[in-house]
């Protein structure tokens, strides 16, 4: 085997292709350049030959080998580096579904993302909106559920969107699942085989969901404006038509940075000249220094999919979210959810719309959000006391920020270091972007960690800093 960091051709990168299959050449390829790096034939920091000394070796042509290497480079199984050439991914390769999948330890202070407080669950009002859902549901309430979701939920919804995001929606419109990561699975089947823009970075685990659909993926870039959306263009010339693009518009996971009104509008150019939009508004009910922003769909609702949940509102053990769809995409989405699982429980919509109904869930909102606005200010205080010169960014709203450490340390070896010391802490640049070797970012959760929690866990993470060897750590800042 060829040494890291040298060239890699002829039997060395072997893929066979079996011109006789029904599987395209494309996929057939794509397929062995992934087994060939879990197999380890293709180790890490490996170069991949040039996509034209590919092409003619396997004898195909050298869009589709360039083709196959973007979609490796989306997945996370190579990175590309400019004028050096195109790598197997350092220490990482099937870095979403492996992440994914990967059991976490209990750690004392856990920053993950995208957790609320889960000791501030409504236990009191959960339990007396199940009681009242349980005793006033009909028999026939009973039964095989409506693979769209109960009636009541969806019409307690179509009210709460469209008092609190602006949604335009009715009943019919919207199917209920098991969270947006089941609203993702089911538009993989709805729209076989398409080709999604997904924002770099983003989610890895929604990534890993949208391919095992089949879906392929392509990158949106993101910057401080958020999705670069005057990309679209440049994307469909390069890859073909787009089933859609997949954007968190009004709180960027993870970046946190919130979709600026321009680009709001040329999103909804694109979307209504043939595009969608799938707006994924996972936490846009907390919101601390900013008015609210209103929901893209309910501008443009034939040309958006809005998703939602109460992972991050209520609990994510509950299950439960929804898709407002537009009226074309209704009944393929109801198809994929009847075959999926014929449908969420009942009981605990139900009990939702209790909630709903009575006030309960604003009421519950309301005091986390003053939870919270908390816990990010405390947060900020830590990294102001223990990371001088770090910058926080993405404050604005949400369950999490982006702490940008003075120099690109190695994501993963700080990771390491933090977790002996009981300290989860989750780098930007493993799992959400393409993996780079160095990075600067950090992707804190606050919201299910009280404050002395918070200053602690900092302050840890402080020490785990320091303790990184010097050719990790080079910048030569002190943390304390």
């Amino acid at each position: 085997m060829t040494n890291a960091g040298t060239s890699l051709s002829g039997p060395e990168l072997l893929v066979e292709l079996d011109r006789r299959s029904r599987r395209p050449l494309r996929a057939q390829l794509e397929d062995g350049l992934r087994e060939a790096v879990r197999s380890g034939r293709l180790p890490a920091g490996s170069r991949l030959p040039p996509t034209r000394a590919l092409a003619e070796d396997a004898g195909v042509s050298r869009r589709l080998v360039v083709d196959a290497y973007a979609q490796l480079l989306a997945e996370g199984y190579l990175v590309s580096r400019a004028g050096a050439g195109t790598f197997v991914a350092q220490a990482a390769a099937p870095s979403a579904r492996q992440e994914a999948e990967r059991p976490r330890p209990r750690l004392a202070f856990d920053f993950f993302p995208g957790v609320p407080d889960l000791a501030g669950f409504p236990r009191r009002a959960w339990l007396r909106a199940l009681r009242e859902a349980v005793t006033r549901a009909p028999d026939t309430a009973l039964g095989y559920p409506d693979p769209r979701g109960a009636p009541e939920l969806r019409r307690s919804l179509t009210e709460h969107l469209a008092r609190v995001r602006g949604v335009v929606a009715d009943p019919e419109s919207i199917v209920i699942c098991a969270g947006v990561a089941q609203a993702l699975a089911l538009l993989a089947r709805a729209l076989p085989g398409g080709t999604f823009a997904v924002e770099d970075p983003s989610l890895p685990v929604h990534r890993a969901i949208l391919q095992s659909g089949g879906a392929r993926l392509v990158g949106l870039p993101v910057d401080e404006q958020g999705a670069c959306v005057q990309a679209l263009p440049g994307l469909m010339e390069e890859h073909g038509e787009l089933a859609a693009a997949i954007v968190t518009p009004a709180h960027q996971a993870p970046t946190g940075v919130a979709l600026s009104p321009q680009r709001r509008a040329a999103l909804l150019a694109w979307a209504q000249a043939g595009g969608l939009v799938v707006e994924d508004d996972y936490d846009a009910e907390y919101r601390y220094d900013r008015p609210p922003l209103g929901a893209l769909q309910g501008l443009a609702p034939e040309s958006v999919l809005y998703t939602g949940t109460v992972s991050k509102t209520l609990a994510p053990a509950l299950r439960l979210g929804w898709m407002v769809l537009p009226r074309r995409l209704v009944q393929p989405v109801l198809t994929a959810k009847a075959m999926a699982d014929h449908g969420s429980p009942t009981l605990d919509q139900l009990a939702l719309a209790r909630l709903l109904d009575s006030g309960a869930y604003d009421r519950h909102l309301r005091a986390a959000r003053r939870r919270y606005r908390s816990r990010r200010d405390a947060l900020l205080d830590a990294v102001e006391r223990h990371l001088p010169g770090a910058r926080v960014t993405g404050l604005a709203a949400g369950l999490h920020a982006l702490v940008r450490l003075p120099e690109p340390v190695a994501g993963l070896e700080l990771a390491r270091a933090a977790a002996r010391r009981s300290v989860g802490v989750y780098p930007l640049g493993y799992g959400y972007l393409q993996v780079r070797p160095r990075e600067d970012g950090l992707i804190l959760g606050y919201a299910n960690l009280a404050e002395p929690a918070i200053e602690e866990g900092v302050r840890r993470l402080a020490l785990a800093l320091g303790e990184l060897p010097a050719e990790t750590n080079e910048g030569g800042a002190t943390f304390m």
